[in-house]
């Protein structure tokens, strides 16, 4: 059975750039804003959360501490353009896997998520 990745950006480009990488190995589920993350992490069974950071009303770390609350082992990397180390220190403190700057090259998504997995 196919693992399922929800991938969680503000922006549809970054939402169809990155289905468009994973598809092919996984079942990808999208939401363009973190409310819409946490009722679908609720909903329906995800094994990963590619996270964006950078949103408006709820960003990726408030919608991380919120999915905490419910899903406290599903393991989340973060993506972000930002580049604020804060952001990052955060992310990993709160108990992120692993985080990746944007733009990505498709190949170091694929690895990340290819290594969280192999733990599981």
């Amino acid at each position: 059975m196919q693992k399922r990745i929800l991938v969680v950006d503000d922006d549809t480009m970054n939402l169809v750039r990155t289905k468009m990488i994973l598809e092919k190995d996984y079942e990808v589920l999208l939401a363009d804003s973190g409310i819409k993350a946490l009722d679908k992490i609720k909903g329906e069974p995800v094994d990963l959360v590619l996270l964006d950071i950078e949103m408006p009303k709820l960003n990726g770390i408030e919608t991380f501490e919120r999915m905490k609350e419910f899903a406290p082992n599903m393991p989340v990397i973060f993506l972000t353009a930002s580049g604020l180390e804060e952001d990052v220190r955060t992310a990993i403190r709160l108990g992120a896997v692993n985080y990746l700057m944007k733009p990505f090259q498709p190949q170091e998504l694929m690895k990340r998520i290819a290594q969280e997995f192999e733990k599981q």
